[in-house]
């Protein structure tokens, strides 16, 4: 396991939190009320792992298979039905949702290997990830990539914790299924938008893990 660079910074500034509150602590806090001056330790402790957890890039061995389109970010699946996009194709789709726990590897992967076609950020709201309308009216960044088999969209959506989305993908770009899209910080949601009769191969609820489960065979 590993520490995405996105959490350099952020487990930097937690760690330097870390140890000024607990060298203060320590020195008006311990002599005269030791309990309190443990359970700050304690508190603050499990905040720091929680940081460098969430940041964290487990080993894997990634699911490569031109047939496959596999899911772009951990967590589980909340959403599977046939919509109307509005942003892109302009006729229906297939829907799937994956939602993202602060508690889930939060880098997000490429669903297909292919080249970037589209690719736009769109200001919004922040409503709760798993709020139907956070597909269309939350912040979010919308890629499209398109290769043989065809395209599929797939949508990075800021929640109401999670308020910065982390795109690495430009138009024109050729890029690899497995490797990486981009990143969202804490809490949020990813869509993926697939051609109709597109043969899905997971489950509402089901927990899947971003480059490893297959979503869709073409």
């Amino acid at each position: 396991m590993t520490i995405h660079k996105e959490g350099y910074k952020t487990i930097a500034i937690s760690s330097i939190l870390f140890a000024v509150l607990n060298l203060a602590s320590f020195y008006f806090i311990s002599f005269y009320q030791p309990w309190l001056s443990w359970l700050i330790f304690i508190l603050s402790a499990a905040f720091l792992l929680f940081i460098i957890s969430f940041f964290r890039v487990p080993s894997r061995k990634p699911t490569l298979n031109e047939n496959y389109i596999v899911c772009p970010a951990d967590g589980k699946v909340v959403v599977i039905e046939e919509i109307t996009d509005e942003e892109y194709f302009h006729d229906r789709r297939i829907q799937v949702s994956i939602f993202m726990s602060p508690a889930n590897v939060h880098r997000n992967i490429n669903a297909i290997t292919g080249e970037v076609i589209y690719s736009q950020y769109h200001k919004g709201k922040y409503l709760v990830a798993w709020n139907p309308k956070s597909s269309t009216e939350n912040e979010r960044h919308s890629i499209v990539v398109k290769n043989s088999k065809g395209e599929i969209l797939v949508k990075q959506i800021a929640g109401a914790v999670a308020k910065r989305i982390i795109n690495y993908l430009a138009v024109g770009q050729n890029v690899k299924q497995g490797e990486e899209m981009g990143f969202i910080k804490f809490g949020s949601r990813v869509d993926v938008l697939l051609p109709p009769g597109t043969a899905l191969k997971v489950q509402l609820n089901q927990a899947v893990q971003g480059g490893v489960t297959v979503l869709a065979e073409w």
